[in-house]
């Protein structure tokens, strides 16, 4: 295997785009056209890094103050109301004996659970915005809006069903770590098609970390991380081979408008059948 040329003693099977040196990720510059070297990237053709390709992370910055904004309303109102009527939730009865939940027909709690969290819990909120912020802020610049926007909402609602495979269907789910977990799906997959080593970049070890940890503590939705960590993958991998194929917005956003569909209607199938195995009146009451 050939070494990069500034660093001999490094292996690579990366060259740069524009002169062919080999070139390890320390030495890597990303350009619209491909790695480039240093030497390369001094050059006077303006070379862009993957935050400046093409646009400010507009949508990355409107998700985040959505959630943060929703995260306020709930921790001044004390939950209530909100968390009843929109945390993702297969099937149970209120305390008036009403029937809630996915299965009941309210879809809507597919994509309003990954908005909320919990008002006890800012670490839950601040630690999912950040990793928002750094991965929205590196992939949407290079996918634009409308793509990462389908990447993010198909990482969401696979997140939904894989919760709402893996939770009680009484028990309610909040957050939006399946559709972060999404989005360090895609960079992994993204990095892995442009010669990048995750493990060398640190998304891979931070898949690693954030993966242990939603096996050893408790009170965490592993079917919501697991789930979204899938879906972000099929989309990224649609995404990448559509954007191979031909140009354009069109194919690549409509792939993850069908991974969502599939993702929803799984969801409320899965929900309808668990509250059909244990029947309503054995769901539990909505405190």
């Amino acid at each position: 295997m050939a070494v990069c040329y500034r660093h001999t003693n490094r292996e690579t099977g990366v060259s740069c785009s524009n002169c062919g040196n080999p070139i390890c990720p320390d030495c890597m510059t990303t350009t619209p056209v491909g790695m480039r070297c240093p030497d390369c990237s001094k050059q006077k053709t303006q070379v862009r890094s993957m935050r400046t390709m093409y646009a400010d992370p507009v949508a990355t910055y409107v998700l985040i103050a959505v959630n943060v904004l929703l995260w306020v309303g709930t921790y001044v109102s004390g939950g209530g109301a909100v968390y009843d009527d929109f945390s993702l939730l297969a099937a149970a009865l209120t305390n008036t004996g009403s029937e809630v939940g996915v299965a009941s027909g309210e879809w809507w709690r597919l994509v309003t659970g990954g908005f909320l969290h919990s008002p006890s819990n800012p670490l839950h909120l601040g630690f999912n915005m950040y990793v928002l912020y750094w991965l929205g802020t590196m992939l949407e610049p290079v996918l634009g809006r409308a793509r990462f926007l389908g990447l993010y909402f198909a990482s969401l609602l696979a997140g939904s069903f894989g919760a709402l495979l893996l939770t009680a269907p009484n028990r309610a789910t909040v957050g939006a770590s399946g559709a972060v977990f999404g989005l360090m799906a895609a960079a992994f997959v993204f990095q892995k098609a442009r010669g990048i080593d995750p493990m060398r970049s640190g998304i891979g070890p931070v898949i690693l970390l954030n993966l242990a940890i939603t096996f050893v503590i408790p009170n965490i939705s592993i079917g919501g991380h697991l789930g979204g960590l899938v879906g972000g993958a099929i989309a990224a991998l649609a995404i990448d081979r559509l954007g191979a194929l031909r140009r354009g917005v069109a194919g690549p956003v409509l792939a993850c408008a069908a991974i969502a569909a599939v993702a929803a209607v799984a969801a409320v199938l899965v929900s309808t059948q668990k509250a059909a195995e244990i029947g309503l009146a054995a769901a539990g009451l909505f405190a």
